[in-house]
């Protein structure tokens, strides 16, 4: 296989480039990228447990769930999660309802306070990661969105003939 070199030459792939060698090069930056995460999720003005963080942000991406819901997402049992939005509620973050319909079933929902952490870490691991990519070379943040892009387009697969 050819490919570009990094002043644009075609050059022949070597043993440093195969999939095997790539993969774990990924994987020390996933885990890079998750530490910056993580750093940056900790920062927050209110420091939140990963566990907290998660179900936060499971209730942001589904509002309304309910406590079954909740736990089947996070992939925990229902004790954990009631004592996780035991904790989530006394920190003002997590409100339950009753259901209008359904009158032995509880909602949560996020509060305003909740809603402003969750903006507050968008905001910080945005950042983090901002630093991150100013530190590198132009022409190594192109080459990192041009991968991503293809990587991200290979795990969706070919698409079907129309």
């Amino acid at each position: 296989m050819t490919r570009l070199d990094d002043s644009g030459g075609d050059r022949v792939e070597g043993p440093d480039d195969g999939p095997d060698a790539v993969a774990s090069e990924i994987a020390d930056a996933v885990e890079s990228l998750t530490n910056l995460w993580s750093l940056a999720a900790q920062e927050a003005a209110l420091r939140l447990s990963p566990h907290q963080l998660r179900a936060l942000l499971t209730l942001q991406a589904a509002p309304r769930l309910n406590l079954t819901g909740l736990a089947e997402r996070l992939d925990i049992g229902l004790p954990t999660a009631s004592r996780l939005c035991d904790r989530l509620e006394a920190a003002g973050m997590l409100e339950r309802a009753l259901h209008p319909e359904k009158r032995r079933e509880v909602r949560l929902s996020l509060t305003a306070q909740g809603r402003r952490v969750l903006d507050d870490v968008a905001a910080r691991r945005a950042q983090a990661l901002t630093d991150a990519l100013a530190a590198m070379d132009p022409a190594e943040r192109s080459a990192l969105s041009r991968g991503m892009k293809a990587f991200l387009a290979a795990q969706k697969g070919p698409l079907p003939p129309s």
